[in-house]
């Protein structure tokens, strides 16, 4: 089946992506064209990419077993989940670090521009937004509230700044680690002791910050200039830790960080974030991170819907 039509969406994510099904069945109802790849997968498994430059511009064409869309006519990209570049698995070594290499640059690099789209993230803004440092620094820029924060490799100075307050250490990025039974492990969020801290934080940079005595998280998407706050109380320092002790509620987001949501969102060339925030018992809101690419599909669905139409709105309408 052929579809050239002008005006698809492209959904970038790999094949496991639950959250993206819940928004591709809105657009299925709408009856808007839609061409959903995971190209590290799909480019080795029947799927193909060209792209030609020339005096007449930039076109190309991205073929599926079921699709073939001009690259020209894509009104919006979702970089969803994609799975990471790699090359084929008939390939190891140095020929499959080489051709992965060339997937990256080469695959990534047609589909981060094409022509006219609007994308919901661009994947450059992405990788700029997962920088925890870098969000930090915006979101002070921006007029949120963030608890103090330091960031080393200096034992001593991590002695310091934990010392004499309550402190939890997070991680800069949540790398895979798998135990000694191949057995999935998770860092949390969790308090630390300074007498804990030895000299092995000199290995790698480490985040420490000043424990906030929340009353309960928020979790708030925005997409566009939507803003959908959800309080969300746990028993647990990371609610992450437990979600089956989750309960979920909608709230208002205050004048002032919704304010300062926008301004974060244009600074960082985002349309969408996944912002987590912890709330004191006096109400101010502090900035903990945006997710440029979270996941919010696992409320119950009268959060999760009215999020999924209007991301579905913001990739049929691009604004």
């Amino acid at each position: 089946m052929s579809d050239d039509r002008p005006g698809s969406v492209l959904v970038l994510t790999n094949s496991r992506d639950s959250t993206a099904d819940v928004v591709l069945r809105i657009l299925a109802e709408r009856r808007v064209p839609v061409v959903r790849v995971d190209p590290a997968v799909d480019l080795h498994s029947g799927a193909s990419l060209t792209a030609r430059y020339d005096a007449g511009g930039q076109r190309g064409t991205l073929v599926t077993p079921t699709r073939a869309l001009d690259l020209r006519h894509v009104r919006s990209v979702w970089w969803r989940r994609p799975t990471a570049y790699c090359g084929p698995s008939d390939l190891d070594g140095q020929d499959a670090e080489f051709a992965g290499s060339q997937m990256f640059w080469g695959v990534g690099g047609i589909l981060a521009s094409l022509p006219g789209a609007h994308y919901m993230n661009h994947p450059w803004q992405i990788r700029n937004g997962e920088y925890k440092p870098a969000q930090l620094a915006a979101a002070l820029r921006c007029g949120l509230r963030v608890p103090e924060t330091t960031i080393t490799l200096d034992p001593a100075e991590a002695r310091r700044f934990c010392a004499g307050r309550s402190a939890v250490y997070k991680p800069l990025w949540n790398t895979r680690y798998r135990d000694l039974n191949d057995k999935a492990q998770q860092v949390w969020v969790r308090v630390v002791d300074p007498a804990d801290i030895t000299d092995r934080i000199s290995a790698c940079p480490h985040l420490f910050q000043a424990k906030v005595e929340k009353i309960f998280d928020v979790r708030l998407t925005a997409v566009g200039t939507r803003l959908f706050a959800t309080r969300i109380t746990s028993p647990e320092l990371d609610w992450r830790r437990r979600q089956d002790l989750l309960t979920y509620e909608p709230i208002s987001t205050p004048d002032s960080v919704a304010a300062s949501v926008a301004r974060y969102l244009s600074e960082m060339g985002l349309v969408f974030g996944a912002f987590d925030f912890a709330v004191t018992a006096d109400g101010d809101w502090y900035f903990l991170e945006c997710n440029p690419s979270g996941q919010w599909a696992w409320f119950p669905a009268e959060i999760t819907t009215p999020i999924a139409r209007a991301i579905a709105d913001e990739l049929e309408s691009p604004q």
